[in-house]
């Protein structure tokens, strides 16, 4: 049985008329008639016969009315499916680089060559899936820093957001410092000990307000673990004047991501291909992993405005039907006289 009472004891007054009825004295009968009428008899008979059906009827409306309160009253609940809820998780915000040098084409996913960003959906796509019970939000960053997604149990909307991401979206130059800052903003508020950043980029720090290692600074203080991640190949195909060339990749500033991860607890990674970032992204997962710990959770669905509902329409037919019976009389009377 999925519907319980909250409060049963209000069945209790359902004899409630019945003690009413019992102990409070009948009203008078006025037995006397203002205006005395020859055909008075027959009228008393005509009115009796109307009347005789029509009351019974009217006491058994009120008597399902009364009851339909008395339950109305008593609070009827319909107990959903149970929903497993994490007793504890981390508070994990993801923040992705999609400054222009993102849209650089040198990962490898599904023997293709695909750009930085396209590789970073796709991984971290999975690695979001597998964070049950954890909270997890989504910062993109460029020029400036957003909060895509704030922390949510929703991770299909996170994954949505993140797929959703366009190069440039924020700009093109990188703002780590100003995406560490939002971060620190929105999990300084979360309980310790569950504070986690993972910052992706392929670049260094050249746009934003705030300087990185200031920003880890203050992370560290207030307890948020960040764990960075470098992303790009060594080498960089770039087409010249001679045609296609390879060139060392020099824009990631690995000391600075490495010395983030270190003022704050956390670790450096480098994603060199699609698989580097699979193999981080596991590592992640034993590194700080999910809550297995679950409590179960019924929701209730409030279902006394059905009862309630229909004891006021009863009440209403009620009234309506006396007050046509009351018409369908008066005429009777003023054609007789």
């Amino acid at each position: 049985m999925n519907i319980e009472f909250v409060w049963p004891w209000a069945f209790a007054a359902l004899p409630l008329p019945l003690l009413v009825a019992w102990l409070m004295p009948r009203a008078a009968e006025n037995t006397g008639a203002a205006l005395r009428l020859p055909f008075y008899a027959a009228l008393s008979a005509s009115a009796v016969v109307r009347q005789s059906a029509p009351s019974r009827v009217r006491l058994l409306l009120a008597t399902l009315a009364w009851v339909l309160l008395v339950i109305a009253a008593a609070r009827p609940q319909y107990l959903g499916e149970p929903v497993h809820l994490p007793i504890t998780g981390r508070d994990l915000l993801l923040a992705v680089d999609i400054s222009g040098s993102m849209e650089t084409e040198d990962m490898i996913t599904g023997g293709r060559v695909t750009s930085r960003l396209a590789a970073v959906k796709r991984v971290a796509s999975d690695f979001i899936e597998r964070r049950k019970g954890d909270r997890i939000g989504l910062i993109l960053f460029g020029d400036q820093a957003y909060l895509q997604t704030p922390l949510t149990f929703d991770r299909k909307t996170v994954k949505t957001q993140l797929m959703e991401a366009a190069i440039g979206l924020a700009g093109q130059r990188t703002a780590i410092g100003d995406a560490i800052g939002l971060a620190i903003k929105r999990l300084r508020e979360q309980p310790e000990g569950n504070r986690v950043l993972i910052l992706l980029t392929d670049g260094a720090n050249t746009a934003g307000s705030i300087a990185p290692l200031k920003a880890a600074d203050i992370a560290a203080q207030q307890g948020v673990k960040i764990y960075t991640i470098g992303v790009g190949a060594d080498e960089m195909v770039v087409q010249g004047l001679f045609g296609r060339q390879r060139i060392a990749n020099t824009e990631l500033d690995e000391d600075t991501l490495r010395a983030i991860a270190s003022k704050t607890g956390g670790r450096y990674f480098r994603a060199r291909d699609t698989r580097g970032l699979e193999v981080v992204y596991q590592l992640l997962d034993k590194l700080e992993p999910a809550s297995q710990d679950e409590e179960v959770f019924r929701p209730r669905h409030e279902l006394y405005v059905w009862p309630l509902a229909a004891a006021l329409l009863i009440s209403l037919l009620m009234v309506l039907g006396q007050f046509g019976l009351l018409q369908k009389l008066r005429p009777v009377g003023v054609h007789h006289a």
